[in-house]
């Protein structure tokens, strides 16, 4: 079910992030290292992404191996949306690609793209089809953003806002389905390459669309899709039966799920874009989950024997007191 775990979404985005806290990004690191090898204990077969970056920018990601942080991982993302806010043409993806290429030796996933309806429906169409010309066989995977609009009462999660314009209301209009639940003309431009292009479409806490999308999905061919369970959510009463929910309506496709943001009372700030204070408390959110859902005692065949606790020592209270740290956690909250 699960094919690969991120490491935050976006990293490189205030609106995920926060640089003020945290501008060299070394406390992010921190974070990767730590939940990166945290899942290698618990799965070690299991393939670590480093959260999607967005802007595209190779100098970002010779920081991050700078600060030991693609040690901890096996792939690297990026997203881009060209025709609605990155300042580089579409017919430049290739290039964008490359660019990452260029400075790691890691395979580079694109793991959002996507073209807003805002203007016109056409556009979105086309931009479907070309990008899906212009990205085939130059990732290993591709998820398309997103299988829904975003309801408008909802809100987009930028800190942008103020300096976006109208650009702003582009984020509600990326979906090739409409807020009513009709389809858009890129809905089957979509459906001739969903054995390709997998689907990003993130899940609110008791989502309503959960069903919905899921026969969507299962029409259309997709075989792949990115989603996110939130750390923060995880605090929330009944969050783990929403876990379980969500996942077991996963269970058909092949999953690359995302962990991010920071619940208020674990931050250096009270914001879901904060580093946490204890960035071990996020690798422990990440080594649950992928223990609950993809967990596996299995070591790779070509690795050599070696015991979780000489492996990654630090992770004993996790692995042996799972359920009494995080309970630990949750009563402070």
């Amino acid at each position: 079910m699960i094919e690969a775990a991120m490491l935050w979404n976006e990293p490189n985005n205030k609106s995920h992030w926060d640089p003020a806290i945290d501008p060299d990004w070394s406390l992010f690191a921190q974070h990767v290292i730590a939940a990166g090898n945290a899942i290698r204990a618990v799965n070690p077969n299991l393939p670590r992404v480093l959260g999607g970056m967005s802007p595209i920018d190779p100098h970002w990601l010779r920081r991050m191996e700078a600060h030991g942080a693609l040690e901890a991982v096996d792939v690297v993302a990026v997203h881009g949306f060209p025709l609605d806010w990155n300042l580089w043409p579409l017919a430049a993806w290739p290039d964008k690609i490359a660019e990452i290429q260029a400075v790691t030796d890691k395979p580079v996933w694109v793991t959002e793209v996507g073209v807003s309806s805002f203007g016109a429906e056409e556009v979105q169409a086309f931009g479907l089809r070309r990008t899906a010309e212009l990205l085939r066989g130059k990732a290993e995977r591709v998820f398309w953003y997103s299988l829904f609009d975003l309801p408008t009462s909802w809100g987009a999660e930028t800190r942008h806002r103020e300096a976006e314009g109208s650009s702003y209301f582009r984020h509600f209009y990326l979906g090739l389905i409409r807020e009513d639940g009709t389809p858009k003309p890129a809905l089957d431009v979509y459906a001739e390459h969903a054995a390709e292009i997998g689907l990003m479409q993130w899940f609110h806490f008791h989502d309503p669309r959960l069903d919905e999308a899921m026969a969507w999905m299962k029409r259309l061919g997709t075989r792949r899709i990115r989603t996110g369970l939130s750390w923060a959510d995880s605090f929330r009463e009944g969050a783990l039966d929403w876990f379980d929910r969500q996942m077991e309506a996963l269970a058909d496709f092949d999953v690359t799920v995302t962990f991010c943001f920071t619940p208020a009372h674990l931050g250096i700030a009270p914001h879901h874009t904060s580093p946490a204070r204890d960035p071990q408390a996020f690798a422990d959110f990440c080594a649950w989950m992928i223990d609950r859902y993809a967990g596996t005692a299995t070591i790779a065949p070509s690795a050599a024997p070696v015991t979780l606790a000489a492996r990654q020592p630090e992770l004993n209270p996790l692995l042996f007191n799972r359920d009494e740290r995080l309970a630990a956690e949750r009563k402070s909250a």
